[in-house]
């Protein structure tokens, strides 16, 4: 019965740990530049260029910092005028043990984004909802494509290099 114990007790020990440890604005931005002319103006169809990249850093043995930039501009297409641009940095910690490291890139460009970016998009449609305009709700980003199309680009890359 112990021997079952402290097998449980190793498996454990060793168990993979994915957690969020705390969420933090690094830098936000609002800039309305053309108020108060862009409210005269009925917006019918804007413009809507959308940056976003991501960002990992090793913190120390067991945490990394994974930062979800995003640059949204927006601008009336009838007369190309910015209504908006809208600018986030959006910081997490998380808690990875025990990941095994041919799965540790995966995890904070996948995972650990897939759990920050609902809460980024709320900040980013609240800010734009006290900036005067309607909420800017962008839609949900599939990290695992992202991913997988940057892993596919590397892997060309390396091809054509040893070409």
């Amino acid at each position: 019965m112990s021997e079952e114990n402290s097998a449980n007790n190793q498996e454990q020990a060793t168990a993979p740990i994915f957690r969020l440890q705390k969420m933090y604005i690094k830098d936000l931005s609002f800039e309305n530049p053309n108020a108060p002319d862009v409210f005269k103006v009925q917006q019918s169809n804007p413009k809507v260029d959308v940056n976003l990249t991501l960002k990992n850093k090793k913190v120390d043995d067991d945490h990394y910092e994974v930062v979800l930039s995003m640059t949204a501009k927006v601008t009336n297409s009838a007369d190309n005028k910015t209504l908006f641009i809208a600018e986030i940095e959006h910081g997490a910690v998380f808690m990875l043990k025990h990941i095994p490291e041919e799965h540790m890139q995966m995890v904070l460009a996948v995972e650990c984004p897939n759990m920050l970016f609902p809460f980024t998009r709320q900040i980013l449609s609240q800010l734009t909802v006290d900036g005067g305009f309607v909420p800017f709700l962008m839609e949900p980003v599939n990290f695992m494509a992202l991913y997988q199309n940057t892993q596919q680009k590397n892997q060309q890359q390396e091809q054509q290099s040893q070409q």
